[in-house]
């Protein structure tokens, strides 16, 4: 019998992030996708880079592909967050935001 758990945890779910991603890990839904199928990167050289499965890496694609409302709205809420963060230096969107102490 296959092993299949639910790979994805979805952002409403998460105490991790706003947005679906790999349970158990901070690699969200949204970069695996970024990786694979905009950059191009092979699905097993992001599963190596992040100590995941290949099939973790599948679920997350399949979790993309399958829901995409939701995927569209976590996309402009990242959007809406980088617009107001460009006139609002104390809104942190990244470590690159952060200074150092």
């Amino acid at each position: 019998m296959s092993r299949q758990m639910n790979t994805v945890v979805a952002g409403d779910e998460s105490g991790i992030h706003d947005e679906p991603h790999i349970r158990d890990r901070r690699i969200t839904v949204r970069h695996v996708h970024a990786l694979v199928e905009e950059r191009g990167l092979d699905a097993q050289t992001v599963a190596d880079r992040f100590d995941l499965t290949a099939a973790e890496v599948y679920h997350a694609l399949a979790y993309y592909h399958d829901h995409p409302e939701e995927m569209r709205d976590v996309e402009e809420r990242s959007q809406d967050l980088h617009d107001a963060a460009a006139n609002d230096p104390d809104i942190v969107t990244g470590p690159e935001d952060l200074s150092d102490p």
